[in-house]
């Protein structure tokens, strides 16, 4: 079955507005979030008005059923991403959380002084700022698989990399900057020579393609809600269920324990150990029904509708003189996104004129750092597709920056 996204599109009422300046609204910023179809918004909000208690500690009807309601959630997220169990699906606050959560307690754990931790030059900061706490806490060292020309990793050193002293590998596997979609598969494999532990970074790609956990061989893989038509507030760590066992809680207070004494405690079960407090409990009931819209739509509809989008807007944007475009030409190894910069012109004042006409991109540096020292550039302007995105809304982003190449041309002849 093929997506429509014109008849998705009915399913998001934001997509239908007219910003102040009278133009309509072109989202291309799915990168840093997705909109919200009815469904999540309607059950969100149901949940205040009709379902709202505590989860997990009454015996009363309303916690019974919004437990219920919580628990088929990450029941359901097990089943959507084929992974080990429902117990190895931890709810946490975003893919930032996730990431931290494994630092500070399988990190701390397990990394120490000597040993390696193994990123990418490409990582997001959310994937890059922790593990250089955890080394500079344990005196660990960071090292980096580089990148090649067309920005997919370059494995000719991998083994030089990955040693016997490594005890974290921690990679993308779709960068947010370039959509550049990696096989894992011979960084994977060479962990495990090693007996190195692996956390994937599946922010980007867990919202655009199908995802199988079992089959990926990970040890820990962390997304949010919020980039996969979901709520803000919301993420999920995957890890196998014996690592997770053995990891100490990284966050203490109700619903993590077992027993509390004055001076000791013992700790509750999987997921709880790792859940302390109140959860985001509408977020998760949400991205329930975010769950529901995607298998609804299918993820290979979505990953070939965005294959589609991304040819059509590489081959309408290398037409136009003056800019760079950043990636893989190879469209099997890219998702929906074109990162690009225009000749003489800051990345800000471009999404600023394209502001003007509705067009919502991303501009800077997309919290990736030392990519662009790496790339020479202050930043980049970022359009990223999702479902609802057409081929319409690419020709306005392509007639957006041929005004923005105008109006400077302008302003060099004055």
């Amino acid at each position: 079955m093929s997506l429509d996204p014109y008849n998705l599109r009915k399913d998001f009422p934001i997509l239908s507005q007219t910003m102040p300046n009278g133009k309509e609204l072109v989202y291309l910023d799915n990168g840093a979030t997705s909109q919200k179809p009815l469904s999540v918004i309607q059950a969100t909000n149901d949940y205040y008005v009709k379902e709202n208690a505590n989860i997990h500690r009454g015996v009363y009807y309303l916690s019974q059923h919004a437990t219920e309601l919580f628990e088929r959630t990450r029941i359901k997220t097990s089943h959507f991403f084929q992974a080990q169990c429902a117990k190895a699906i931890i709810f946490t606050r975003g893919t930032t959380d996730a990431i931290n959560l494994v630092a500070q307690t399988y990190g701390r754990t397990n990394v120490s002084e000597g040993d390696e931790i193994v990123l990418s030059v490409q990582e997001h900061h959310s994937n890059l700022v922790p593990w250089q706490m955890l080394a500079r806490e344990k005196k660990a060292f960071l090292k980096f698989i580089p990148i090649l020309d067309d920005t997919t990793y370059d494995l000719s050193k991998l083994n030089e990399i990955i040693t016997k002293r490594t005890k974290i590998v921690a990679i993308s596997q779709m960068s947010n900057v370039t959509g550049t979609i990696h096989d894992l598969t011979k960084i994977i494999d060479r962990a495990r020579q090693v007996g190195a532990k692996v956390l994937v970074d599946g922010a980007q790609a867990a919202c655009h393609m199908p995802i199988h956990l079992v089959d990926m061989d990970v040890d820990f893989y962390a997304f949010s809600a919020h980039k996969m038509l979901g709520p803000t507030g919301v993420g999920v760590l995957f890890g196998k269920e014996e690592i997770l066992e053995a990891m100490p809680p990284w966050l203490g207070g109700g619903d993590m324990i077992e027993s509390v004494e004055l001076e000791s405690s013992t700790y509750a079960a999987l997921p709880a150990k790792l859940e302390a407090g109140t959860p985001n409990i509408a977020g998760v009931i949400g991205f329930s029904h975010a769950l529901d819209y995607l298998q609804k739509v299918g993820m290979k509809n979505i990953k070939e509708h965005e294959r589609m989008l991304t040819e059509y807007a590489l081959e309408r944007m290398q037409k136009i003189g003056g800019l760079t475009i950043f990636g893989t030409e190879d469209l099997e190894k890219r998702g929906g996104v074109v990162s690009f910069t225009m000749e003489g012109i800051h990345p800000h004042d471009v999404g600023s004129i394209l502001d003007e006409e509705g067009v919502a991109i991303r501009v800077g540096h997309h919290c990736c750092q030392p990519l662009m020292k790496q790339l020479q550039i202050p930043g980049t302007c970022r359009a990223s597709f999702y479902l609802y995105n057409t081929k319409e809304d690419i020709d306005v982003l392509v007639h957006s920056i041929e005004k923005v190449k105008s109006i400077f041309g302008r302003v060099v002849r004055k």
